[in-house]
């Protein structure tokens, strides 16, 4: 299940890949540089998923320089398999290359917005059809050139689980036609490229999809859904300024105990003025600190076996007593009551709080 906090954002991976091939096409950079979750600690930070609106506009600004269609074969060329992390090998690692896609269609969000985009994937007799689905006009050319890429993308990875070139029977594209075809040519391998479709897709054979792949390792898939899952609900979501803010607070915590310099410096503003946007959005530094005490007490309390002591040293707290009237003020109840229940009074639910909120 996707978190709803994820809804509008996408992985920092697929982000690195359009500021990537914005810097090949020559896209100036001061158009896009100051977009949210462009910086250097969310961009190269796996854990960040970055508004889907900053990639969106990287692309439709570099693709007022340079034709869709030559934008979609240069994000395909760039697209090296562990480019998009896990999602590249639930493809190439599955029984056979249409199980592979399938996986991949389950667990779209680890890469994608997926309240604007989806994959789907459907068998009809001799064929397998492969779409991508987005609600963009015909007419921006930015969103054409994320479908084309998409359906290249797929071809590329069901080509490695095969490991042989796999050609489509067909290609439609929801895209007015290019000037020239050449770009699309190259990226899929075929002249048979229809445009104006309702939908953006690609077909195989479906024999092609469903030949063993070569060198699968049984269980290896099962683990690799796991880690998806575990992606998911671990990732951080950048909407506004707070997510950069709880994101910064976050990492400075991991090295020690947090100081409103310290993730002020992180973040190039002052203290002062950290200071003052906490309060704009109607919280503090205290609280925040808190709320991100108050989640790692919680995990480490359901997912390991430290005591309470260790966990009162590891969080900042001066002594086990003091962990526990914290606890109790959030929860009403102990930390061994909390470690035996395994879930969250506050929401009724086996939980693993992550959320700083």
């Amino acid at each position: 299940m996707v978190p709803p906090a994820h809804q509008g954002t996408m992985s920092s991976a697929l982000t690195r890949l359009s500021v990537k091939a914005a810097r090949l096409l020559d896209t100036p950079p001061a158009g896009y540089a100051h977009l949210l979750g462009l910086a250097s600690e969310h961009l190269n930070d796996d854990l960040c998923r970055i508004p889907a609106a900053t990639a969106n506009r990287i692309a439709e600004l570099t693709t007022v320089r340079t034709p869709w269609p030559e934008l979609s074969l240069v994000l395909a060329q760039q697209s090296r398999i562990g480019t998009l992390g896990v999602w590249d090998y639930l493809i190439t690692s599955a029984a056979t290359p249409l199980e592979g896609i399938r996986d991949a269609s389950t667990y779209f969000a680890t890469v994608a917005d997926t309240g604007t985009d989806t994959l789907e994937v459907a068998e009809d007799g001799e064929h397998v059809t492969v779409s991508h689905v987005n609600q963009a006009d015909l007419t921006h050319e930015a969103a054409c050139a994320v479908s084309a890429y998409a359906l290249g993308l797929y071809q590329r990875r069901l080509s490695e689980a095969a490991r042989r070139g796999l050609v489509p029977l067909r290609v439609t594209l929801a895209a007015g036609a290019p000037r020239r075809h050449g770009a699309l040519t190259e990226l899929y391998g075929t002249r048979a490229v229809d445009f104006e479709a309702p939908t953006s897709s690609i077909t195989f054979l479906a024999t092609d999809l469903k030949a063993p792949t070569p060198h699968a390792q049984p269980g290896l898939s099962g683990v690799l859904r796991r880690h998806a899952e575990q992606s998911l609900a671990t990732a951080v979501p950048l909407h506004d300024w707070l997510d950069l803010f709880r994101a910064a607070l976050a990492s400075v915590h991991h090295e020690g105990t947090p100081k409103p310099a310290t993730v002020s410096r992180r973040m190039g503003v002052s203290t002062r003025t950290l200071q003052r946007r906490l309060d704009a959005h109607g919280t503090t530094w205290r609280n925040e600190v808190e709320a991100l005490r108050r989640a790692d007490i919680t995990r480490m309390l359901h997912d390991t076996d430290l005591t309470v002591d260790a966990i009162a040293a590891r969080t900042g707290y001066a002594d086990a007593r003091a962990l526990r009237r914290a606890v109790h003020r959030w929860y009403g109840t102990t930390p061994a009551t909390l470690r035996r229940a395994g879930r969250s009074p506050e929401s009724g639910r086996f939980s693993r709080p992550g959320s700083m909120g």
